[in-house]
């Protein structure tokens, strides 16, 4: 679920001043209520020539006592979770308007130039980037030659282009002589929306994505 700064802390505030009705089956006094039902029933109905002995009565209540204290830490387990969760939506939101990195090797053109960023795993004596149409045709491309190891920017000049530069995408090739270097396209986008979904802090970023925290690779 996407919410906004303004409707998360609404809703944050809401939630919080609204009692939430206790459930039955899982409400720790109800056990304790239903066990004690049930004990005065067996007292009431035990056989007389063998009654329930208070080894047999003592181990019943221990029972119940473990049930219901298993029950009380799943509940504060559970309020605690919600309250986390709660707590990182408003933190989320803090970062609606800024940029953050992440994986994508989507080729955003503004004013004529296409800017990308990439991860290399070790230093590479001679790099490419290629710039592909949404379809995998060749565009154009840039020769950045030897480059260390870490993140690196570019810029493709696409004034000359004269194609939609709706959906373009770079694919990155690096090489160590003969030997293939690991690189990791990055994507700079800008949050507008933050939410969660399972426990986790989602972001919505402007061109359309939903990434989690952990998928960010740095903040900008």
């Amino acid at each position: 679920m996407i919410t906004s700064a303004t409707s998360t802390t609404s809703t944050a505030a809401a939630t919080s001043g609204t009692a939430t009705k206790a459930d039955p089956a899982t409400d720790p006094n109800a056990a304790q209520d239903r066990f004690l039902k049930l004990l005065v029933a067996q007292l009431n109905n035990q056989d007389p020539m063998n009654p329930l002995d208070n080894a047999q009565m003592t181990s019943q209540m221990a029972q119940i006592n473990t049930v219901t204290g298993i029950q009380q830490l799943n509940q504060t387990m559970k309020s605690m979770a919600d309250q986390f969760s709660a707590l990182q939506v408003l933190q989320g939101a803090s970062m609606i308007g800024r940029s953050v990195v992440t994986e994508g090797n989507n080729l955003p053109v503004a004013d004529g130039v296409g800017k990308g960023m990439f991860d290399l795993s070790a230093a590479a004596g001679d790099v490419k980037v290629e710039v592909l149409t949404a379809g995998g045709q060749l565009v154009g491309s840039v020769d950045l030659g030897a480059q260390t190891q870490g993140r690196h920017q570019f810029e493709w000049d696409a004034s000359k282009y004269a194609g939609s530069k709706e959906g373009l995408r770079f694919k990155v090739t690096a090489l160590n002589g003969s030997t293939a270097v690991e690189s990791t396209p990055l994507l700079q986008s800008k949050v507008v929306s933050a939410g969660a979904d399972g426990g986790l802090l989602t972001l919505d970023l402007e061109g359309g994505g939903t990434v989690t925290y952990s998928q960010v690779k740095a903040i900008l």
